[in-house]
């Protein structure tokens, strides 16, 4: 009887240690799982910082061209009138008016 009592000891003893070993593997996968999130978490942070720079830059980008859209409409509107037409003419051309006066340098 005390050689089953020590098989059941040893046995028993046995199970213990290869659950400690088992709970040491699962705990040892859940770690290296972790970490691996972990590693994942701080390139995807990476890449949204980057992302949101870079859309940072481009609404930069767009605000610039809504205002140079806006310049080129008022140009558009501003180049419609006979005012303008005039201005061109005297500065490119030389227009004058019946009414006005030159004096030119010599």
């Amino acid at each position: 009887m005390a050689a089953r009592r020590t098989r059941r000891k040893k046995a028993a003893y046995r199970k213990r240690v290869q659950n400690r070993f088992s709970m040491f593997l699962v705990m040892l996968a859940l770690l290296m799982i972790l970490v691996a999130v972990y590693v994942s978490s701080i390139k995807l942070q990476d890449r949204l910082d980057a992302l949101e720079a870079q859309s940072a830059l481009l609404q930069v980008q767009i605000d610039a061209e809504k205002e140079r859209a806006e310049e080129i409409e008022l140009l558009r509107k501003r180049s419609q009138t006979k005012e303008y037409y005039e201005e061109i003419a005297k500065e490119k051309l030389g227009l004058v008016n019946a009414d006005e006066i030159v004096f030119k340098a010599e």
